[in-house]
């Protein structure tokens, strides 16, 4: 399994674009998630997608996005659009693919990741921080995560 820049091979945009369509679309059109996606595939500059491939077969996807939660545009970057397909779903690639997102946030400068899901406890088994509510558009109560990327998170200080 390797992950890459969708730009290496974007044969896969239109599966991608798909999936996280029917994933996170709720009601948006397909266009939307096509556009995020068309523009999220310039190398060094976010947005960002990456996809998890084996092969030519395309596993999963992630991006990296300068915001994800347009009531919170005060948080930056995010850790967006987190997807795996079923057929490879209880390998660890989830956390492989927010690992990969951390690293490359992490040599780009950043100091924390931000995401929001409407699930609880999942994001928390990678070290995921609950940080509040928010609403997503138009009025969906959401759970705000943040993720340090600095050396010194999580140890204590005096």
């Amino acid at each position: 399994m390797t992950i890459l820049p969708l730009y290496a091979v974007a044969h896969h945009a239109e599966q991608v674009t798909d999936w996280i369509w029917q994933a996170f679309g709720d009601g948006l059109p397909r266009e939307f998630f096509a556009s995020i996606v068309t523009h999220s595939q310039q190398p060094d500059a976010l947005p960002i997608t990456f996809v998890a491939v084996e092969g030519e077969q395309l596993l999963g996807t992630v991006g990296l996005w300068r915001c994800d939660l347009i009531t919170r545009q005060d948080l930056y970057p995010w850790l967006a659009a987190l997807y795996v397909d079923e057929s490879a779903r209880g390998r660890g690639l989830a956390g492989k693919l927010q690992e990969y997102v951390m690293a490359y946030a992490a040599r780009a400068g950043y100091s924390e990741l931000h995401l929001w899901s409407a699930c609880r406890d999942f994001y928390e088994r990678y070290g995921w921080h609950d940080i509040g509510d928010a609403l997503e558009y138009p009025n969906k109560t959401v759970h705000l995560y943040r993720y340090s990327l600095t050396g010194s998170a999580g140890l204590t200080t005096e």
